[in-house]
């Protein structure tokens, strides 16, 4: 069962009533795990542009999208790797700044991960 977002703001987000403080990914069992953010910041030097090592660790088998919200200012993308590892793997993935991000995750049908950056 997908959890809810109830709400974010800069710097947590509340999933199911539980505040979490740091970026999330939502499994496709409902389970909310903490981002890796090293597998990128190794080859990026930052978390915001998510590198292909990344994308394995985010990706499901079985998924059929990804939503990223993409921080509160919009500011995280997918490097060309993991755009193209997504498409291989005919994941689709919708980018959005985090809030707008939150109502898409709650409207969403069908079998979906989710991350969520909380910052920035």
């Amino acid at each position: 069962m997908r959890p809810h977002i109830d709400a974010s703001e800069f710097g947590s987000i509340t999933v199911d009533g539980q505040v979490y403080d740091h970026d999330i990914v939502i499994r496709l069992n409902g389970q909310v795990k903490k981002r890796k953010k090293k597998l990128s910041k190794r080859v990026y030097g930052t978390s915001h542009t998510i590198s292909r090592d990344e994308a394995e660790q985010i990706y499901e088998r079985g998924a059929e999208w990804l939503i990223i919200g993409t921080g509160q200012y919009d500011t995280v993308r997918l490097s060309p790797e993991a755009e193209a590892f997504f498409a291989e793997a005919r994941c689709q993935v919708r980018l959005m700044a985090t809030p707008r991000a939150l109502a898409a995750w709650n409207e969403a049908h069908g079998k979906g991960i989710g991350l969520f950056h909380v910052t920035c």
